[in-house]
């Protein structure tokens, strides 16, 4: 079986000959970095994935986290990956020099993190999500907060996590009950119940950060009541010495699909002894932080979407070289050897189709990450400005998409094996289970869906939806081969009708109730999610043109610019055209989804 866990000619092609990802160094903050630091970076991330994180990946789906006598039992493998990616400074690769980080893109490190992610899922959710704790924390924690847990979790000794579910509010989270309670010693005593808490509990770290929502006695009801605070598993001096063991009790693991290698943790909060939270920030104030770490999660699972269906594609596409089975229907002669299986018509339509999934969306996060490092890094605060409502309109596609794509992806890699897809013994079925997490967490689909509709597209009088608009046509007039004309043309008349459609909405929901025009939101995710990724595959043909116009490529190098333009005609000519139901859908502000009642099922 294949060991590459994603494509670095694709990689490269995607960073640096369609988003310039090379420039970068010019700006000040990464004044000290190259192509070449970057590219050894993700070399180094690529190498350390297959070596350190892809090996146990079976086995860990295999051997679960166990609960026994009080802890939490985990394949020694696990820690060693965990210890080696701290070591190597991918925790901290996207922080300052003075916090020990490596101050690269984020553009880079999205990059480095698809190794890890694509080779070993499981084991890769630990120290993203230690990242984005820690990120939180040094934008929103205090002086004495960020001394205390910053450096243990740069430097991989503390974890992090985000504790928002409880049992009987799902995604709803105006409606959480976990408590604080002031105290005369500057701390709050947390009670509660959390669930499906990533991360919650293991045995690779000497301490857990866990950000937990709650409530201060007193606070407003729904969203604006709720805090935010940094709940550890230990409690511990200010040099960080344990003192003690904080009331933070494993109540239960949760037994998953896939995702296995990461812990899924039910937590209780101040039963057995005393919980001490510290607030971050200003009370009250605590869903706008966590969104923070939330919207980076987002980002996260996109991306992660997409690296796992990439893998399973290129598992599949292995497997179709060497399948022998079957001849073409212009062969009836029986005698004749059978074929590689990717011979077959049908066979290549899965894969075109899983290659124009699985690139598109990787494209697609990239594009999201850049964003990222425009808003942080762009010298022009307007960009930086713009750069940031993009990113705002866009999350809720990036996260959606892939996760959606990615998945279908799997599930045709799958198909592809036959029924050898559907064994334990190749890898496919576990890349399906894995990925099949990623249209549920950090926001069901169908919430991102709501957020886009009802909230995204509108915000500042819709003009991140006008900067979309102008970033599309910038490629749309840079078609300039035949081909990519067609497909341009194609991209802008359904960019007009999506645009009306919008405009439709936006004026029913001056006048009609909401529950009608946002019936049918996920029409409009998929709607805009597959003119993105449209986009996204008109600036990879726009380029593979302009490469392909130099005579002087070696083979395997026009074979890999003529594959992305046959990914693009599949996008163009079987995906883009699906939308044209959604938009009749949305017109029409069909209701039939509205007014099914729950006695007629």
């Amino acid at each position: 079986m294949t060991d590459t866990l994603i494509n670095r000619r694709d990689l490269d092609f995607l960073l640096y000959d369609v988003m310039d990802t090379a420039s970068l160094s010019e700006r000040d903050r990464f004044s000290e970095h190259s192509r070449e630091t970057f590219d050894a970076v993700i070399e180094t991330a690529d190498r350390m994935a297959r070596e350190k994180f892809a090996p146990h990946n079976s086995e860990a789906d295999k051997q679960e986290p166990r609960f026994v006598n009080g802890q939490v039992e985990m394949l020694p493998e696990v820690k060693e990956a965990f210890k080696a990616y701290a070591e190597a400074g991918f925790i901290a690769g996207r922080f300052d020099y003075e916090l020990g980080g490596m101050q690269l893109p984020e553009s880079v490190i999205a990059a480095c993190n698809g190794f890890f992610t694509a080779a070993n899922p499981g084991t890769a959710g630990y120290p993203f999500l230690t990242t984005a704790a820690a990120d939180l924390i040094k934008v929103f924690g205090s002086d004495e907060q960020k001394a205390k847990y910053l450096p243990p979790m740069l430097d991989g000794r503390y974890t992090g996590t985000m504790a928002l579910t409880e049992p009987h509010a799902g995604s709803s989270l105006s409606d959480i009950r976990t408590s604080a309670s002031p105290t005369d010693d500057g701390h709050y005593l947390i009670k509660g119940a959390k669930i499906y808490i990533s991360g919650g509990e293991q045995s690779i770290s000497d301490n857990i950060v866990h950000l937990v929502l709650a409530r201060i006695k007193g606070a407003p009801p729904g969203v604006k009541g709720i805090s935010l605070f940094i709940v550890p598993k230990f409690l511990t001096d200010d040099r960080g010495g344990v003192t003690g063991r904080n009331g933070v009790a494993l109540a239960g693991l949760i037994h998953k699909l896939g995702y296995r290698g990461t812990t899924s943790t039910a937590l209780s909060f101040g039963d057995d002894a005393p919980c001490h939270g510290y607030l971050v920030g200003e009370p009250h104030q605590g869903l706008k932080y966590m969104f923070q770490m939330m919207n980076e999660a987002r980002l996260g699972v996109g991306f992660g979407a997409a690296v796992i269906g990439y893998r399973g594609y290129l598992h599949s596409l292995e497997y179709a070289k060497e399948r022998l089975q079957g001849r073409k229907p212009s062969e009836s002669d029986p005698t004749k050897p059978p074929v590689p299986i990717i011979e077959h018509a049908d066979v290549r339509r899965m894969l075109l189709a899983q290659k124009a999934y699985v690139e598109g969306g990787l494209a697609l996060c990239l594009y999201g990450a850049r964003l990222v490092d425009d808003q942080n890094s762009h010298p022009d605060a307007t960009i930086r400005e713009e750069a940031g409502k993009l990113l705002d309109l866009l999350t809720p596609i990036m996260k959606a998409w892939p996760s959606e794509y990615g998945t279908r992806a799997n599930d045709l890699a799958i198909q592809v094996y036959g029924g050898a897809g559907y064994t334990r013994e190749y890898p496919v079925e576990q890349c399906w289970r894995d990925n099949r997490l990623n249209p549920i967490h950090e926001g069901t689909n169908g919430i991102q869906a709501l957020d886009l509709l009802g909230r995204k597209v509108w915000q500042d009088r819709s003009h991140g939806l006008q900067l979309l608009m102008q970033r599309m046509q910038v490629d749309l007039e840079a078609a300039t081969t035949s081909r990519c004309q067609q497909w341009a043309l194609s991209l802008s008349e359904t960019l007009q009708r999506a645009v009306k459609v919008t405009q439709d909405l936006g004026a029913a929901l001056q006048k009609e109730s909401p529950d009608r025009v946002l019936a049918n939101a996920s029409c409009y995710l998929h709607l805009f999610g597959h003119i993105c990724v449209a986009w996204m595959w008109l600036r990879q043909a726009n380029q593979a043109e302009i490469l392909l116009a130099d005579a002087g490529y070696a083979e395997a190098e026009r074979n890999f610019l003529e594959g992305k333009l046959q990914a693009a005609r599949y996008f163009f000519h079987w995906e883009l055209p699906t939308v044209a139901q959604d938009i009749v859908l949305l017109q029409n502000r069909d209701d039939t989804c509205l007014e099914m009642r729950a006695e007629w099922f």
